[in-house]
């Protein structure tokens, strides 16, 4: 018997997801920097703890600081996070591939 997909990753993704993109999106803040590094090393943690769903990791963190860029400022270049958070993602699962045994894979 399957037991039923949680629920519990998923919601932790889009509360995180929407905290940064909260921080980015506020009128004080400036560091593209360090809200790229921190997006993409998020996905990438998410990305190594389940690799089968990195895309919706990817949408779920990433998707916010394009529909905040996007509605408030009009701000169309924001669309890069996604490429980041769909890279970091991606990498994250490739490396828990890399370093988990044949077997659990």
């Amino acid at each position: 018997m399957r037991k039923p997909p949680s629920i519990g990753l998923p919601l932790a993704a889009i509360v995180l997801g929407l905290l940064i993109a909260w921080i980015d999106s506020s009128p004080r803040w400036d560091d593209t920097g360090i809200t790229t590094g921190v997006l993409f090393l998020t996905t990438a943690f998410f990305g190594a703890l389940r690799p089968s769903r990195a895309p919706l990791w990817a949408l779920a963190l990433g998707a916010w600081i394009p529909f905040f860029g996007i509605v408030l400022h009009r701000n169309f270049g924001s669309l890069l996070a996604l490429a980041v958070a769909f890279f970091g993602a991606y990498i994250g699962a490739l490396a828990r591939r890399a370093v988990a045994p044949p077997g659990a894979r």
